[in-house]
């Protein structure tokens, strides 16, 4: 694998990993879903399957079931598949600062346990599934946020990534019907390759409605991962841009956004922000909420069942796989109703996406 692309991957799961961030309740192209909901965390699917379909392991990222971010995503995939396809599966749980060769005991346990396929949710198990995989050729593993570490191209094992270009866009339209002040603001984490890639795609959803709407732009910092981390940097970034003008600002900060959602309660009356990856409605505080117009959405729970899908129709996904609006793999938030007005036009938007009318840019 090409260096850019580890590194843009390494990137992706500092925002995951980071973000304080909670599921998705989808609409915009998307079947609807909570994407990590307290039903999600209360079940006990693989307690209670009893199939004699395939056996499915689930290996979390720190934090678990019941995290109402992406481990209950990738929960919510795997407890359809077990009911469509008659399935049973085995979990595990990855711990705070844990060894890699803890993460490769996990996957070998599942699948001396018999495990027909194996998921790992988040960046953290590339390398671990890199060095499992061989060593079961009959085994399809699936990495979420993952990548090759050495472009073994195991026959075996499936990357997924999301276009988040392609839900910054969405939101992008949705900051573009709300604002009064034809001003919105963009704040990065980081300025990488990777979360200019969410600009992009936002600034094109704003000029796709109003070309004359001014879009402000601000990165935490420019280089350190820190920026991931600094909800005082993300509420100081966000503060400027409402004080500038801008009445709705769009975050790719990870835990840096919870200080985005801050500078928007105190910005006041009509100041809105947007969450990433989840569905930050959900886990906003109650001030939060009421300032959170929508969220761009990553659909962990759709990568999930897909590939289990796959595995269970004999034709297992392998090498990267792209999760997009066309596949529902990417979409926005309707949680907290402040969309249901414009929900059409975003819609119509992701129908062009869809289409090939529109293509969504990945880099400013």
């Amino acid at each position: 694998m090409r260096r850019t692309t580890k590194f843009a991957a390494l990137l992706s799961v500092s925002v995951l990993a980071l973000g304080a961030c909670g599921s998705s309740d989808s609409d915009g192209g998307n079947k609807a879903s909570d994407g990590g909901s307290s039903a999600a965390a209360s079940a006990d699917v693989c307690k209670d399957a009893k199939g004699d379909g395939p056996k499915i392991g689930l290996a979390y990222d720190v934090g678990g079931r019941g995290d109402q971010s992406f481990n209950d995503s990738a929960y919510e995939g795997l407890s359809k598949a077990v009911k469509d396809f008659d399935a049973t599966c085995i979990e595990g749980e990855a711990q705070d600062g844990e060894a890699e060769s803890a993460r490769e005991d996990r996957l070998r346990q599942m699948a001396d346990a018999g495990a027909t396929a194996i998921i790992g949710v988040g960046f953290a198990y590339s390398d671990s599934v890199n060095a499992v995989a061989p060593d079961y050729p009959d085994v399809n593993f699936g990495v979420v946020d993952g990548f090759d570490p050495d472009d073994k191209a195991n026959d075996n094992v499936a990357y997924f990534s999301f276009a988040a270009n392609e839900a910054s866009f969405l939101v992008g339209v949705a900051a573009a019907e709300k604002t009064q002040s034809k001003q919105v603001g963009f704040v990065g984490g980081v300025h990488n390759d990777l979360i200019k890639g969410f600009e992009a795609g936002f600034t094109a959803g704003v000029k796709a409605v109003d070309p004359s709407i001014k879009v402000d732009v601000a990165y935490i910092e420019e280089s350190d991962l820190a920026g991931f981390g600094d909800p005082a940097g993300g509420k100081t970034a966000a503060a400027g841009e409402f004080d500038k003008g801008a009445d709705v600002v769009y975050h790719a900060s990870g835990a840096s956004g919870s200080g985005v959602f801050d500078a928007a309660v105190e910005a006041g009356d009509g100041k809105w922000a947007i969450g990433v990856d989840s569905d930050q409605y959900l886990t906003a505080t109650k001030e939060q909420q009421p300032h959170i117009l929508t969220s761009a959405l990553k659909r962990v729970d759709v990568a999930t069942y897909d590939f289990i899908k796959s595995v269970n129709d004999g034709s297992a996904k392998t090498s990267y796989v792209t999760y997009d609006l066309k596949n529902d793999g990417v979409g926005y938030a309707t949680s907290g109703g402040f969309v249901d007005d414009i929900k059409a036009d975003i819609d119509g938007f992701a129908d062009k996406i869809k289409a090939g009318t529109i293509t969504v840019p990945t880099a400013p």
